[in-house]
């Protein structure tokens, strides 16, 4: 079958029927009564305070005269310039809290003792030489150690040993954002 070319072919004739084409819209010949109403209030409205203000410009303000009053005993604590007596104190804390000591109990900070994180149990050397590989390209040393356990041999993947369990904490932190999951933070053994 061969192709049509649709761009020779005439455009339609009956425009009513195109879905693409705008209608324009109807032009109102004449405006309302009542945008007309509204436009009279508005101007009216604009004139007179415009005369309002025009005739506040003729007003003067009236001043009146200030008469000075003596001074008397009366007038100067009305005013504030003699100040009250000051009261009594009835609260004794103050004078406590002079004379106070306060003890201080002794406490120790107790070492936790050296720390490990162990990052993976495996049964195979090949799997824990992997997991150490992984370790290393995150910029932490780790070692490989073997370990009869009552299910036969295993081979664990220990890190440290750390003096705080703080520092600890970090290299665990930046082995999670290397893809490093699942490490245990135990005390040193």
């Amino acid at each position: 079958m061969a192709h049509q070319d649709y761009v020779s072919r005439p455009r339609t004739k009956n425009n009513k029927k195109n879905p693409y084409k705008k209608k324009p819209a109807p032009i109102k010949e004449s405006m309302g009564l009542k945008f007309k109403l509204i436009g009279l209030l508005t101007i009216a409205l604009i004139a007179v305070s415009g005369y309002f203000l025009w005739s506040l410009k003729d007003i003067q303000p009236t001043i009146e005269p200030v008469i000075a009053q003596p001074k008397t005993e009366k007038n100067n604590s009305v005013q504030g310039t003699k100040l009250p007596q000051m009261p009594e104190e009835k609260w004794t804390y103050v004078d406590q809290l002079k004379s106070k000591e306060v003890e201080v109990g002794k406490y120790e900070v107790k070492n936790g003792g050296p720390y490990q994180m162990q990052c993976g149990s495996f049964r195979t050397e090949a799997r824990a030489a992997t997991q150490k590989a992984t370790i290393a390209f995150a910029g932490i040393e780790s070692q490989v150690r073997q370990v009869n356990g009552s299910n036969g041999i295993w081979y664990k993947v220990i890190l440290g040993p750390y003096p705080r369990k703080r520092s600890a904490e970090k290299d665990k932190h930046k082995l999670r954002s290397n893809n490093v999951n699942r490490c245990q933070i135990l005390s040193w053994r």
